[in-house]
């Protein structure tokens, strides 16, 4: 079958939608993710919006791009943006140079104030310009959904004849409707003389709700590259879902006849690994990876399934990688059953640190008692953002109820120096008491701007996620704890925004 291309854009336009940057580590995790999902591009970044985004993509590119997927950089129709994708790229085999210039009428006169003839001038020099860095260039008209259908097709072909091999038309605000939005791709691929000379790539933002939809109309009109995210992330209201898409072309093989090259197993845990490294719980009725996109409340339902499983389910579960719990491990279970489980659960030797991930097992199924499958992930998806931080916590003793005032006390060790300082602290609660005492401990103070506690796993006894943005000397950091006892998490959060401060100073220093 014909294959439709993967261009995932979740460290890039996914990024966008959050409060605070990923790391590098971060990146990287979510990353190999992708590639193990086996997606078709990685847009990494915007390599000149930041020193910090340049070696994001430098790092993925090295690392990724030899196990198949080609990392993209984003650039404007500006020379400095391509020449920071070059240097982003120096050394790199299959990478791509992606670069855009708004193209309908309320960007070209509001925004870049240029006439048409100008705006295609620009857009065919930074495509001749890119060209002589890279062999492998995308061409984006920005807003192309409200852009005139006669001065799109005489950009295409111009920036085409200068060596664009992909071009992408993306409805940049979501307002097109499926059958009009089809419809542009069909006037391109009918009315661009060297059409047949570029891939026509999508790229649909959600905010009438209908990215998917109309992504799955131009693929239908001849588009064979879609740019999308894993869970949807990305500006405003986000972009097309990836896992839609994906299982859409796959279900519906009756209408599209196409296939993507995805690994469907992967596409559960890809989606709960970006759910926990960016802090954005997936709506329970999201569709493929909610939490209630497998379950069945209604009798009739129930029923039904029971029976037959299709007169309710067109995807069964196991398809996308999501696993019933099966296996009851406990603080008795040794490390051969941990990597045995990991191995079921999709997991290679090489993508974790057995001792790490076993220390972490034992932690929780002390408090816990047992741990079943959704908590194994759980541990591992958390893991992909532990870093390693100069203050440690050893000790969290917490008190507080009604009548008393809320104590905390900690013990914290500073690195490798032997040095453990204690400290105690009243507040208005048991978190508010610990930070402090935390703050005390380690003499870096933060402002707290956003608190947010989940749960990671379901029940009474269900392993806890907080992740906080702090604020300090008008920088903002990320920090995340992970515990059955909300306040440990909590104050584990603090303490990993404050390392953060501590290595920020470090590397000033």
């Amino acid at each position: 079958m014909e294959k439709v291309l993967l261009f995932d854009t979740t460290l890039r336009d996914g990024e966008q939608a959050l409060r605070s940057s990923l790391s590098v580590k971060e990146k990287l995790g979510i990353a190999r993710a992708l590639a193990n999902l086996g997606v078709d591009i990685i847009e990494a970044g915007f390599p000149v919006s930041s020193p910090g985004d340049l070696t994001s993509v430098r790092t993925i590119a090295k690392e990724i791009s030899p196990l198949g997927p080609r990392v993209a950089g984003l650039s404007r129709a500006v020379k400095g943006d391509i020449d920071a994708c070059a240097e982003a790229f120096k050394g790199c085999e299959n990478t791509r140079i992606h670069t855009f210039i708004g193209t309908s009428e309320i960007h070209t006169s509001q925004k870049l104030r240029k006439s048409n003839d100008q705006i295609i001038a620009m857009a065919v020099d930074a495509v001749t310009y890119a060209r002589n860095l890279h062999n492998n260039i995308e061409f984006s008209c920005e807003d192309a959904g409200r852009t005139d259908r006669d001065f799109m097709v005489k950009i295409i072909e111009a920036v085409i004849s200068a060596g664009a091999t992909t071009i992408n038309i993306p409805d940049t605000v979501g307002y097109t409707a499926g059958y009009q939005f089809g419809e542009i791709i069909k006037d391109v691929m009918n009315r661009v003389p060297n059409i047949d000379q570029a891939i026509i790539s999508v790229h649909c933002h959600n905010d009438l709700g209908m990215a998917t939809a109309n992504s799955l109309q131009a693929i239908l009109n001849g588009a064979r590259q879609v740019e999308c995210t894993i869970n949807g992330i990305g500006e405003r209201a986000g972009n097309a879902s990836l896992e839609e898409i994906v299982m859409a072309l796959d279900t519906r093989q009756d209408i599209f006849g196409l296939t993507t090259g995805a690994k469907l197993s992967e596409i559960y845990p890809t989606s709960r690994l970006v759910s926990h490294v960016c802090a954005m719980p997936v709506q329970p009725n999201k569709a493929i990876v909610g939490a209630n996109a497998f379950a069945h409340s209604s009798g009739i339902h129930q029923d039904g399934v029971l029976k037959a499983k299709n007169t309710y389910e067109i995807i069964q579960p196991e398809t996308i990688g999501l696993k019933a719990n099966q296996l009851n491990l406990t603080s008795r279970s040794g490390r051969h059953v941990i990597k045995h489980r990991l191995q079921l659960l999709g997991y290679t030797e090489d993508s974790y640190n057995l001792d790490k991930v076993y220390s972490r097992f034992l932690k929780l199924a002390d408090k816990k008692g047992s741990v079943y499958d959704d908590d194994l992930e759980a541990l591992m998806e958390l893991g992909v953002t532990d870093e390693e931080g100069f203050f440690t916590l050893q000790y969290l003793n917490a008190t507080s109820g009604s009548g008393i005032v809320p104590t905390a006390t900690v013990k914290v060790a500073f690195g490798d120096t032997g040095k453990v300082v204690q400290e105690a602290s009243t507040g208005d609660g048991p978190v508010d008491a610990s930070c402090k005492a935390i703050e005390r401990a380690t003499g870096v103070v933060l402002k707290l701007t956003d608190y947010a506690l989940s749960g990671v796993t379901g029940g009474r006894d269900a392993l806890g996620e907080v992740r906080i943005i702090a604020e300090h000397e008008g920088k903002k950091y990320h920090g995340h704890g992970s515990s059955t006892d909300i306040v440990e998490a909590s104050t584990l959060a603090y303490l990993q925004a404050i390392n953060k401060v501590y290595m920020m100073k470090q590397v000033k220093h």
